[in-house]
């Protein structure tokens, strides 16, 4: 599958593989597949629990983009799980500040990635 790939900053022929070669360490993600650039190792996971279960979550993130959508999620899952905003408004807030239906894992860059944060923080505190 061709995915684009954030470190190597080209679409790349990715390779299925599973939690195994990626998280040794983590026995509990051995059988999870994810998708990996054998340029860079880095991979991306899968919509496992779906009825399409190797379909990628997004593009191949570098380790720094992988750490600024996990503090994107940081950000935003509170605001939703705890019912002060719909996750729904959240989502749509992003995607009209982006002229693109928003979802973290097509985010390809640390500035976009930035961007995002700062559209998402900006928004949840005029909710409050």
């Amino acid at each position: 599958m061709r995915l684009w790939c954030c470190q190597c900053q080209v679409d790349v022929e990715a390779r299925l593989t599973n939690g195994a070669e990626v998280y040794p360490h983590r026995p509990d993600l051995h059988a999870l597949p994810r998708w990996i650039c054998d340029g860079c190792r880095n991979h991306v996971g899968t919509h496992h629990k779906t009825s399409d279960p190797t379909r990628p979550l997004g593009n191949i993130p570098s380790a720094e983009i992988r750490r600024a959508r996990t503090a994107i999620h940081e950000l935003i899952d509170p605001a939703w799980k705890s019912g002060r905003i719909r996750r729904r408004a959240i989502y749509a807030h992003l995607s009209a500040t982006f002229a693109r239906e928003y979802h973290t894992g097509e985010i390809k860059s640390i500035e976009e990635a930035r961007a995002v944060y700062a559209a998402a923080r900006d928004f949840i505190r005029s909710q409050n």
